[in-house]
């Protein structure tokens, strides 16, 4: 039995006056070392969040560079990226709207928020919900002309949402280039997608045809409407592919960017 003294003794006293290796002391420290851990990984990632998201802002910055050519090792990607103008589009009426600022719009959060989406029940890209205005960007020549329209596009694939980007002409057909910056797709496999051999096949590639339907073609074979509007399946990745397919198809659509793509040809931009 404990002694008179250590009866007297306060709460404190008797766990100070406990074995170190005792159970209560053992569990204290565990869970004061736990709850010390924890609260330096939330400091750490409070503090951290804003060059996360600068890194974040840079490298969409530069994809964007990149689907447009104009990327080059060592750059500066902030200073770079100053030569594209940011518009948010309005996707109902294909025209821009000042009711947002286009430098710090988020098309994500966007998508989230049901004040500026819709619920999709047709939904070839599996996307859930979409935006009602998206951010997309463009880069104009030395005479101030349309050089290259840069549009954002997203979609599921096998196991990921896949974020990127087509740069297309100042007539907003031909293709110059797709990018994706943001994807969980199966290394060797889907996240060939980022293999520059398969991205060089958009090069050149065409939306519409003469009659202006939509064409563009993800497939093992050619469509019947020709090489100009096909581009080749991943080997392997056949899910990637069918959506990469669905969501390039959907975005440069009539629920997408027609509208927008049909005010430009108008020439009212």
């Amino acid at each position: 039995m404990p002694d008179v003294q250590t009866q007297k003794q306060g709460p404190l006293a008797r766990f100070l006056a406990m074995p170190p290796d005792s159970t209560p002391k053992t569990v204290f420290i565990a869970v004061a070392l736990c709850l010390v851990a924890s609260m330096i990984v939330s400091a750490t990632s409070v503090a951290l969040r804003p060059l996360q998201e600068q890194n974040k802002l840079i490298d969409k910055q530069k994809n964007v560079l990149q689907v447009a050519g104009l990327y080059e090792p060592g750059m500066n990607v902030l200073e770079a990226f100053s030569v594209f103008e940011p518009h948010v589009v309005d996707m109902a009426t294909g025209t821009f709207t000042d009711e947002f600022d286009a430098t710090t719009f988020d098309d994500r959060a966007a998508a989230r928020d049901p004040e500026l989406s819709i619920r999709l029940t047709d939904d070839p890209a599996g996307i859930g919900r979409q935006t009602k205005y998206a951010t997309i960007y463009l880069l104009r020549d030395d005479d101030g002309n349309i050089d290259k329209v840069i549009l954002p596009m997203h979609g599921y694939g096998l196991w990921s949402t896949m974020y990127g980007f087509i740069a297309l002409e100042e007539n907003g057909n031909d293709i110059f280039g797709l990018q994706f910056y943001d994807h969980g797709e199966t290394p060797g496999l889907g996240a060939e997608i980022d293999n520059p051999r398969w991205k060089a096949l958009w090069g050149g590639k065409k939306l519409l045809d003469d009659q202006g339907e939509l064409q563009i073609t993800v497939a093992k074979s050619a469509p019947a409407a020709g090489s100009d509007f096909h581009v080749d399946a991943i080997a392997g990745a056949t899910l990637t592919s069918v959506g990469v397919d669905n969501l390039v198809r959907f975005w440069m659509g009539e629920a997408g960017f027609a509208p927008f793509l049909e005010t430009l040809k108008a020439g009212d931009i």
